[in-house]
């Protein structure tokens, strides 16, 4: 029987994020549930590619759009349940058995994994509980929570959204009924909060969220968003 789990990863000059994340997925192999592991690249310049050819997995590049990263990503996996994993973000120790646990007993649920951060503070508690409340109560969780489909569950919507920003929260919308916490806490990186702040860096996600949400055009959003983020 095959390892039902593909790992999809959205890279772009990662090397730097990438030694913590990759360190969980070696349980997962020693278990037997990852199939592969797929870095969709969007143009590096640094040793992602190296890195990937290090551990075996599969490098596959493109233009720069993590929407249409992932769903490149998606396109090529081979695994039955797809998990879109961000280069920042590590999984909890247990995420196998949670994962296996939910993909034999919630075949037609979306899974997805409460968030934490690398670095401790009133602003990280803060953030965390309401990325907890966005997901339980309006049914958002955001990417760097590790998005955990079933390939069937995916074709039946379409497909990934092939999105620059918010593509994230465009497929939450499709699958809003399903959702389902996986239980756990994934740790993500905190670096542009401490850059730009906790309280203006949350406002700016916010926001951003409120006129995706409104109708306004994803591209007009990533380019605000980047040049913000300079």
């Amino acid at each position: 029987m095959a390892a039902p789990i593909s790992i999809i990863i959205p890279t772009l000059n990662a090397q730097d994020a990438l030694g913590r994340s990759l360190v969980p997925l070696f349980e997962g192999v020693h278990q037997g549930v990852i199939r592969e592991v797929i870095f969709s690249d969007g143009g590096s310049q640094d040793r992602t590619k190296e890195i990937a050819d290090d551990l075996g997995a599969i490098f596959m590049s493109g233009p720069a759009s993590r929407g249409a990263q992932i769903a490149r990503g998606m396109t090529a996996a081979q695994g039955e349940w797809l998990l879109v994993l961000h280069a920042d973000t590590v999984l909890p120790d247990d995420w196998v058995n949670l994962c296996m646990t939910h993909s034999t007993q919630f075949v037609d649920k979306v899974g997805y994994f409460d968030l934490a951060f690398d670095h401790g503070g009133f602003g990280a508690r803060t953030v965390a509980k309401w990325v907890w409340l966005r997901s339980r109560l309006f049914g958002l969780p955001y990417g760097d929570q590790a998005i955990f489909i079933a390939r069937h569950h995916l074709d039946g919507i379409g497909g990934y959204p092939d999105l620059p920003l918010m593509e994230d929260v465009a497929l939450a919308r499709m699958v809003s009924p399903h959702l389902r916490p996986l239980g756990g806490h994934v740790t993500t990186s905190a670096e542009k909060y401490r850059r730009h702040g906790w309280l203006k860096q949350g406002a700016r996600n916010l926001i951003m969220l409120c006129r995706f949400l409104l109708g306004a055009d994803p591209q007009r959003l990533y380019e605000a968003y980047y040049k913000q983020k300079r």
